[in-house]
């Protein structure tokens, strides 16, 4: 075996999004392509020499292929040690928390979340650091400035190795530890968890269905629901990962998880169910015959912290990203902790829950987490509200209901048009930036705006500022609108807007969410224009 240095040119569409690096499949198998991004990883990073880099990916196609190449630069760079989950397989949470609990020099993490797989779909890439979490922007820029400059990449000339055998193998010097993909992370689960009481919950006639539609949660959740806490045999469906996860969108929500919906909402629904996404760090909840937003399931979560033995009277403060609903934010308050209002994407939150800010976080994009990794957690979600329901043993919907009368509810909706022109939404943006300076004091419809802005954060912990985040318009009565446009499509824009209103009192509760909002819907389409603008007459996706 020998290290060859291999002449490369620069790709000039290597920048990092929200969530990596994403494009088609066929842009990631040009020759050099993945090649000179991992280059860049380890001509920018270092540690590697040293401590553990952890490896996976959630098993949509060309994972396998693209280990293989990563395995063969990460030895002629001189890695020591990979650790690498069995199959190729690990979900990103779990990523997060074997780069925690090995002390890894970070991970490089192949996904594309939740866009779909296969030959003509979407692959990614991206790298976390040491705390477990998603690169901050000053490493993907570091990466990103190196990819610009590449004229080689070096790799180690061996066959591949066997990807699905556990145990420990070399590369070269460097040495492959192939661990099972599930166990450290389940065993994490139920040491924050009372997994006794939600046994004792199954036991007891509590029905439940998980869809890990075809993607990666599928072992994790088999091993967790069905054989350590005792789920019925079934209980998850879907639950084998396929490159092309089935023909199927693996996305938790209302659309593209319309089986589950529609089972939820029939005649002989279970109690709950909840889904997740590609790499698992989504996750959507549901009870019989209820839908649960993830803004509203932030803040039951928040409002219940206690009932869970690894949050008891540790919950240190709260964080959400800006375009999620301020549910939260109310719970919060009663509770005496500090909210933090952050831009999307998870990397904002590490430096908060590092700082221990905060214990808990959460995305309007069925994202939820806490300080026990550093990325969202589809099934630690679902989990948590296992150990509320548990405890509780009231139905989701009661549950709900029950947090509405307490604290208020925010009606909130996010209308999706993806695939846009990439110029036409731009264009879109920069329209209504503009106007940010006039809206103040204008009256639209029976609303009144008090302020407009585009959203700019100072991070409380190192004082860095990320600018330009999304255009804020919100009223008097505490109303909000929120245009922005979205980092992790691979084709065109996705223009994402964000609606929500507060209502207090408990007798208008039970409203259809889309007809509580619709004056705010019809001034946020008339406002930006979107049907001149983009051509669309409606979303794409409503949530």
């Amino acid at each position: 075996m020998s290290v060859e240095t291999i002449a490369s040119q620069p790709f000039q569409d290597q920048k990092p999004g929200t969530s990596g690096l994403r494009k088609k499949v066929k842009v990631f198998e040009k020759p050099h392509y993945l090649e000179n991004f991992v280059q860049s990883i380890f001509d920018t990073q270092d540690g590697y020499q040293n401590a553990p880099l952890v490896v996976g990916g959630d098993g949509r196609y060309y994972n396998r292929q693209a280990i293989q190449k990563i395995l063969r630069i990460a030895a002629a760079n001189g890695c020591g040690r990979v650790l690498l989950g069995q199959g190729g397989i690990f979900s990103t949470p779990a990523v997060s928390h074997m780069i925690r609990k090995h002390n890894a020099c970070g991970g490089i993490i192949l996904s594309a979340s939740h866009n779909p797989g296969g030959p003509d779909e979407d692959f990614g890439i991206k790298f976390n650091t040491p705390n477990g979490g998603p690169a901050a922007e000053k490493v993907t820029e570091a990466i990103y400035t190196a990819t610009l400059h590449i004229n080689r990449y070096r790799v180690l000339d061996t066959p591949d190795i066997d990807l699905d055998q556990i145990g420990t193998t070399q590369v070269g010097d460097m040495q492959v530890e192939i661990v099972d993909s599930v166990r450290d992370y389940a065993d994490l689960m139920e040491q924050l968890f009372d997994f006794e009481r939600i046994r004792a919950l199954f036991q007891s006639g509590f029905r439940m269905r998980f869809d890990a539609m075809h993607a990666v949660t599928g072992p994790y959740a088999r091993e967790i629901l069905e054989q350590r806490l005792g789920a019925p045999a079934g209980t998850v469906v879907n639950g084998v990962p396929l490159e092309d996860f089935g023909h199927g969108h693996p996305d938790p929500n209302l659309v593209y998880a319309k089986e589950l919906a529609d089972h939820l909402f029939g005649p002989d629904a279970p109690d709950f169910g909840a889904a997740s996404d590609g790499d698992g760090d989504r996750n959507m909840v549901l009870g019989r015959h209820f839908f649960v937003t993830p803004s509203d399931s932030l803040a039951v979560i928040l409002a219940n912290a206690d009932l869970a033995p690894g949050y008891r009277s540790r919950v240190t403060g709260v964080a959400r990203s800006m375009p999620t609903s301020q549910a939260a934010d109310r719970v919060a308050a009663k509770l005496g902790l500090n909210c933090y209002e952050t831009p999307t994407g998870w990397k904002f939150f590490g430096n908060l829950l590092d700082a221990g800010k905060i214990t808990l976080c959460g995305e309007e994009s069925f994202g939820t987490g806490s300080d026990h990794v550093r990325e969202k957690d589809g099934l630690w979600a679902v989990l948590f509200w296992l150990n509320i329901l548990a405890e509780r043993r009231q139905s989701v919907a009661e549950i709900v209901r029950e947090h509405w009368r307490s604290y208020g509810r925010n009606y909130y909706t996010r209308h999706d048009y993806e695939a846009v022109d990439s110029t036409a939404a731009n264009g879109l943006i920069d329209a209504l930036r503009a106007a940010c300076a006039t809206l103040p004091g204008q009256p639209l419809g029976s609303y009144t705006v008090d302020y407009a802005d585009d959203f700019r954060y100072l991070d409380p912990i190192d004082d860095s500022v990320s600018e330009k985040q999304g255009i804020r318009i919100g009223f008097k009565d505490g109303s909000r609108i929120v245009y922005r446009l979205s980092g992790t499509g691979t084709e065109g824009a996705t223009l994402r807007i964000y609606i929500e209103a507060y209502e207090a009192d408990p007798a208008k509760h039970d409203l259809d969410t889309q007809q509580a909002l619709a004056e705010l819907i019809g001034i946020a389409d008339s406002l930006a224009g979107i049907r001149k603008r983009t051509g669309r007459n409606e979303p794409t996706v409503i949530t």
